[in-house]
């Protein structure tokens, strides 16, 4: 590209000083040429005055002699012959004489001026003034050498400004190519400085946001395979128990053995899917998914997701309890007879109740009671999941998502992610059973629009009846 547009400047550069170069040329010839011609009719005339004075030789000789370039002046006297070496033809001598008119034109090698002086006697003398080649073109040479460099220099220096401005789309052009090799070759982290020309800065931000959202979409996905993979852990856990409860026949060992492979892919996915990615603030909410357009962190009035944490709550601990009575476990419900409308779909308060008591069942032994409780203050509803088990000693880092010592950490960052996605938030603490105390903050979601009903729950376990 830098050679293309330094042709072109060369080309376009080069014809516009041909264009004016060339007749400047000519002009500068034709007034040098006019100017010699005047110089030598003026000095023709001057000679006029004194030959209707004198027509002495030595006196003509030196009134020549005065004149600047006066070598070149011949006196023609009707009787006493030429004052000097006369180069004037013949013919035209005697034209100049007998028509006794002035006569400028060019003869070969320079310029004759002819100019005749009417004599008292009615005699006519003829002044000749011969101007050589050479004085017809002084100057030329050097006023065209003068610009022809200026003509080199106009053209190397548009060459080089367009070579310049080449150089620099060049290598924005280049920088973008390299961007995108390397974004296509995986690396997430490459960004490009906008530079160059308008329409290639405008590339680089795209390039720019491009990449930024690739990264993000990359990251939602993974972290949606992980989630995912964390939900299904809460069957493998009624499996568990399934197969504890078959412990002495023929069938136990060969289920036992395949739940412990199946759980071992789902760690291998997670741990897979859990793969640090380089991504910058994504504001997502539950399950990498964005919020809603138009809701602020507790969710505009009807838009986006809604549910009843409580009643959502009540279905998932239907499920543990049946586990809880196979284990011996106390479990305890105690739920807000108030609404309890959150700005979430069932499904993901479901989601967050799954991971807390689930981890419950997974990092406690059997016989550890647990309780679930749902509350509901002026602008929040509050889920708390609380045990008896050893509790968590370093809750900061429990909430780093993956660092917990011997989990995925996952349970706790879905439970997060849910509450950050309302506005709300976690706490960790000692619960008065002894164990931990998870309580989960979500803000209330506003009253729905009018005309729109609540959403409708897409699953309502029965609630069983505690053994």
């Amino acid at each position: 590209m830098r050679r293309s547009l330094a042709g072109v400047a060369l080309a376009v550069t080069s014809m516009v000083a041909l264009s004016f170069l060339i007749p400047l040329a000519l002009l500068v010839m034709s007034l040098v040429k006019e100017q010699g011609v005047n110089e030598a009719e003026q000095r023709a005339a001057a000679l006029a005055p004194v030959l209707a004075l004198t027509t002495e030789p030595a006196a003509l000789r030196e009134s020549a002699a005065s004149l600047d370039g006066g070598e070149h002046l011949v006196v023609h006297l009707p009787d006493a012959g030429a004052l000097g070496r006369s180069k004037a033809p013949a013919a035209l001598l005697e034209r100049a004489r007998r028509g006794r008119e002035s006569i400028s034109q060019e003869v070969p090698g320079g310029w004759m001026c002819l100019q005749p002086v009417v004599l008292p006697g009615d005699r006519v003398a003829v002044v000749e003034n011969f101007v050589p080649e050479e004085e017809l073109t002084r100057g030329v040479a050097e006023s065209w050498a003068v610009m022809a460099f200026l003509a080199v220099g106009l053209i190397a220096g548009s060459v080089l400004v367009a070579d310049r401005l080449g150089a620099k789309v060049v290598r924005s052009s280049k920088r973008l190519a390299q961007a995108s090799r390397a974004l296509g070759e995986g690396d997430l982290d490459t960004r490009v400085d906008p530079m160059g020309p308008k329409e290639l800065r405008e590339a680089g931000v795209a390039f720019n946001a491009m990449a930024h959202r690739m990264t993000e979409l990359l990251a939602v996905e993974r972290e949606l395979v992980a989630d995912l993979s964390h939900r299904l852990r809460t069957p493998l856990t009624a499996l568990h128990l399934a197969s504890e409860r078959m412990a002495g026949t023929p069938e136990s060992a060969r289920v036992e053995t395949a739940v412990g492979e199946l759980e071992a892919e789902l760690q291998a996915i997670i741990a897979a899917a859990r793969t640090p990615l380089a991504v910058g603030p994504m504001g997502q909410g539950l399950l990498g998914a964005e919020p809603a357009a138009g809701r602020g962190p507790a969710g505009a009035a009807g838009a986006g997701p809604r549910c009843e944490a409580a009643e959502a709550v009540r279905g998932r601990t239907a499920f543990w309890t049946v586990l809880a009575g196979h284990q011996d476990r106390e479990c305890l419900l105690d739920l807000t007879p108030e609404p309890t409308p959150v700005a979430l779909s069932e499904d993901d308060v479901a989601a967050v109740a799954d991971a807390l008591i689930g981890n419950v069942f997974r990092h406690t032994p059997p016989g550890t009671p647990l309780g679930v409780r749902v509350v509901r203050s002026a602008l929040a509803v509050e889920l708390v999941v609380e045990d008896g088990g050893p509790g968590i000693p370093d809750p900061d880092r429990a909430l780093s998502r993956g660092s917990s010592t011997g989990s995925t950490g996952l349970g706790l960052d879905i439970a997060h992610r849910a509450a950050t996605a309302t506005g709300g938030s976690v706490r960790i603490g000692r619960s008065p059973l002894g164990g931990a105390h998870i309580a989960v903050s979500f803000a209330l979601a506003p009253a729905p629009l009018p005309g729109r009903g609540p959403r409708t729950s897409r699953r309502r376990p029965a609630w069983p009846r505690r053994r």
